[in-house]
């Protein structure tokens, strides 16, 4: 029989602070806090903007040598292990492993050079000599090995917006297989540094805007216009069961199931019946029916063809009269990308205890096509039951989709 696997810390900075208590609060108060950004060659945009202590964990020198999702997940990890009650110098290096989502890196770093050497005709003697370890796939979990002394396995899980949860499941999987005695997984975003993602949204007809940037997100909503780009980063100390039990450690919650799926039918448009496939599985491996799910985190990006896909997805699975509470949190942040899914998890971690489920903002007039009957809509609801298992979805280009089963910790 596998070892059951437990959430034991937790380390975020979001648009709406800098720990979980401050995200959460923000969340259950129905306040968005989204800004503006200028990104090169382009006019002001939407985006979720993330402002916490980068040298708490991390000289300066490296801060300026490294990437912002470095900075990101240097922050999250050191605060994650902290949260824990562990101590790195004190356990062995090279039992803990780090494994983080993303959706994409490099293009920042790459960006940066490109405009650097146009100022001296191109001449690329002015390229930066950090560029290859600043732009590598396995950076941000790799500034976050160097910053914390971590000598075990890393690395960065890509998987476009599903990254978040994908992160997860690598930890718990490796802690399962014997490979690591702690797992620091989640999810890291730059991506409002980037201008080519702006951009390429943009051509889509993709980017939302509302003379009132906190309006612009507005997932499920019948005038939803698209999404606005975030930055962040969740990471979360995963160990087995009886080892973070033996240790006192204080068990936030249980690792249920997971599935990961693809839809192998479009670049960029959803596909319902792989969503709901991903569902049943995690569900299935967590042992458990549909009805026993009292929280769904939907993916909702807040496009006009992502959310009512979706909705049918859930309504596949869970029935026309979906029991379960559903709620998004993309309208207080914008889309986090590679953090999406991990922040959005933990937003929502703590209504086991409190037995509130904050509501998804932003919605004026409900598209019918999203309709779903605990659809929890501007203001935070306390649940008629106890909040037990969650149910966390996101999905992302290429048809990945990932599906996390969370229980109640004990």
């Amino acid at each position: 029989m596998n070892p059951r696997i437990v959430i034991t810390g937790v380390g975020l900075t979001s648009p709406l602070g800098n720990t979980l208590a401050e995200h959460r609060a923000a969340l259950l108060a129905g306040t968005p806090k989204i800004g503006l950004l200028t990104p090169r060659y382009m006019e002001e945009w939407p985006a979720g903007i993330c402002d916490f202590p980068v040298n708490k964990h991390q000289s300066r020198k490296d801060a300026r040598r490294g990437t912002r999702a470095g900075q990101i997940a240097v922050y999250s990890g050191r605060e994650a292990l902290l949260d824990a009650g562990l101590d790195v110098a004190a356990l062995d290096p090279s039992r803990v492993g780090v494994f983080i989502g993303i959706t994409e890196h490099g293009n920042v770093e790459t960006e940066n050079e490109v405009a650097a050497i146009k100022e001296y005709d191109y001449d690329v003697k002015y390229w930066s000599h950090h560029h290859n370890p600043r732009s590598i796939a396995n950076n941000p979990a790799g500034e976050l090995t160097l910053n914390a002394g971590i000598t075990g396995p890393h690395c960065t899980v890509g998987a476009a917006c599903a990254a978040g949860n994908y992160g997860i499941v690598y930890g718990a999987q490796q802690l399962i297989l014997g490979e690591v005695d702690y797992a620091v997984a989640g999810g890291v975003s730059e991506a409002i540094r980037t201008f080519g993602i702006f951009a390429s949204f943009l051509s889509q007809n993709a980017l939302a805007r509302n003379p009132d940037p906190n309006r612009a997100c507005r997932p499920f909503d019948r005038d939803r216009s698209g999404i606005v780009i975030a930055e962040g980063g969740c990471l979360y100390v995963l160990e087995r069961r009886d080892d973070a039990k033996a240790r006192g450690a204080n068990i936030v919650a249980e690792i249920l199931g997971w599935a990961v799926n693809s839809d192998a039918t479009d670049f960029v448009l959803p596909n319902p019946v792989r969503q709901a496939e991903a569902m049943r599985l995690a569900l299935h491996r967590a042992g458990l029916r549909p009805e026993d799910v009292d929280l769904i985190n939907a993916h909702a990006t807040a496009t006009p063809e992502g959310d009512p896909r979706e909705t049918r997805a859930i309504k596949s699975v869970f029935g026309d009269d979906c029991p379960a509470y559903v709620n998004a949190t993309k309208g207080f942040i914008g889309h986090a990308m590679g953090a999406a899914a991990a922040l959005e998890l933990a937003g929502n971690l703590p209504a086991f205890d409190d037995g509130l489920v904050h509501p998804s903002v932003n919605i004026d007039n409900l598209d019918p096509e999203c309709a779903l009957p605990r659809l929890v809509v501007n203001e935070t609801a306390r649940a008629d039951r106890p909040v037990r298992v969650i149910l966390n979805n996101s999905f992302g280009m290429l048809g990945i989709n990932s599906a996390l089963v969370v229980g109640k910790g004990a």
